[in-house]
């Protein structure tokens, strides 16, 4: 079984291995941070009413043991626990089944969060998560080499996430055909970083060059990932740098980090040593991995071909799921982001006030810790942490803002619940209840170079409208 031994990956299974556990451990304290106030037992959606309801619910722990957020902490606290271990790369010290039992074990809990975390938990890289890690911890501890069919299947799930994107982007919207994407983009992206501003100011020659460069990256880069070496690696270091411009202009929590680390899995060692010729000789191993190890690699490699049929099928057909999954434990998904580009930036806006609600009544806004208010706010990198609620916010205005999470987010302010102001950057009122809420719209858009200079500010906007209230504290 020579053909299964990749002996010049063994790098890039240090990269694979601790970086999916560090963005698992950023993914468990994420949640412990913000759970409990979205979806807690006083949550805006509470887990315990999910699991009360009828209907079919995929597989989580809590079915069995019950919700209650002391649960959550436990489930939290093994998981950044075990995640930590992983990153040490202590578990890669011992046989080969430890790797993976820790993996597996990451899987299981964070499904089970995943699996009842409802929409705040309902983005593509959480299932791009749950399989990076059912996959990476196939790839064994240093005490058997890598294995030549893991590395290729995480190889696949790379190529499905960028291909599967690139598609999305080609068929949906004519923007990104001629073009024009990008545009909108920087500017109407969930949440800008502290560069969005400056990209999207660029001349409108260099956002076209971003659009094809994009086509590019996602149509025809991805299959170089399974070309023999040298070509293999430099279109794994094209993804990657791809990647890190997303990262540089954009928050799209872990998502972008994710990417670059999984397709660390198709540059070979010899060619990191030519690029960085002081790294130390290498140490890994070169004997064979015992049979039962093989046996069990093979039949993980053939369930996890076999899972991903119907996403392969996916790309195939001109109707393209995106980020979807095609089993209930979230293995061989299909992926996709950005198929169509907003081309304005609504933003919702709440504002509560103590006095009557009347036209001398002084409105006070909320600030959120990610998505624009304040126009003289520079946005802020948190990524690849994620900011649950203000993505969310941003999806109101595309679809209805009658949300039932929505109106019990406005409650919960009413109340000035101590959970819910955490998860905000502001309180206007200092922990005191407002007699009086509302939410605005308005249109945002980056200041001009002009503009800056006159006001100071990095945003403008416009079209105020009222869209909700005021709603009076009962």
């Amino acid at each position: 079984m020579e053909w299964l031994a990749a002996y010049d990956y063994g790098m890039a299974r240090e990269i694979l291995q601790r970086g999916v556990a560090l963005i698992y451990l950023i993914a468990f304290v994420s949640t412990l941070n913000q759970f409990p106030a979205l979806a807690g037992e006083h949550g805006l959606l509470p887990v315990p009413r999910l699991l009360a309801g009828p209907g079919a619910r995929r597989p989580t722990l809590f079915s069995r043991i019950g919700y209650s957020d002391r649960k959550l902490v436990a489930v939290c606290a093994a998981g950044i626990g075990i995640s930590a271990v992983l990153v040490a790369g202590l578990p890669q010290a011992g046989p080969p089944w430890l790797p993976l039992a820790a993996f597996l074990a990451l899987w299981g809990l964070y499904m089970s969060i995943v699996n009842v975390g409802q929409v705040f938990y309902g983005f593509g890289w959480e299932m791009l998560l749950l399989e990076a890690g059912f996959t990476v911890g196939l790839l064994g501890s240093r005490q058997v080499p890598p294995p030549l069919t893991i590395l290729l299947l995480v190889a696949w799930l790379v190529f499905r996430l960028e291909f599967g994107a690139g598609m999305i982007k080609w068929r949906r919207d004519p923007a990104w055909r001629n073009l024009t994407a990008m545009y909108y983009h920087h500017q109407t992206q969930p949440m800008p970083g502290p560069l969005s501003r400056r990209a999207h100011l660029a001349p409108e020659w260099w956002h076209r060059i971003e659009a094809a460069g994009n086509h590019g990256a996602q149509l025809l880069v991805p299959f170089l990932l399974f070309a023999p070496q040298p070509v293999a690696s430099v279109a794994a270091g094209v993804v990657i740098a791809t990647q890190l411009w997303l990262v540089l202009t954009g928050n799209f929590a872990w998502l972008n980090w994710l990417t670059i680390v999984l397709a660390t899995c198709r540059i070979s060692d010899p060619l990191v040593r030519r690029i960085l010729p002081w790294l130390p000789p290498e140490t890994g191993v070169r004997a064979g991995a015992p049979i039962w190890w093989t046996v069990l690699v093979l039949a993980g490699t053939l369930l996890l071909v076999v899972l991903s049929i119907p996403a392969l099928r996916n790309l195939a057909t001109p109707a393209q799921l995106m980020n979807a999954a095609f089993n209930k434990w979230q293995l061989g998904n299909a992926y996709g982001a950005f198929g169509t580009v907003t081309r304005e930036r609504i933003e919702v806006v709440i504002e509560g006030t103590e006095d009557e609600a009347t036209t001398a009544a002084t409105w006070l806004e909320y600030g959120f810790k990610g998505k624009p208010g304040d126009l003289a706010r520079r946005p802020r990198q948190f990524a690849p942490y994620h900011l649950r609620l203000d993505w969310m916010m941003w999806f109101l205005p595309l679809g209805s803002i009658h949300q039932r999470w929505f109106y019990t987010l406005l409650a919960r302010l009413l109340e000035a619940d101590a959970k819910t102001l955490a998860l905000l950057r502001h309180d206007p009122f200092s922990g005191r209840k407002p007699r009086f809420i509302r939410v605005l719209t308005y249109r945002y858009r980056f200041a001009t170079a002009a503009q800056h200079r006159s006001t100071g500010d990095l945003w403008v906007r416009d079209r105020r409208r009222v869209a909700i209230g005021p709603i009076e504290r009962q």
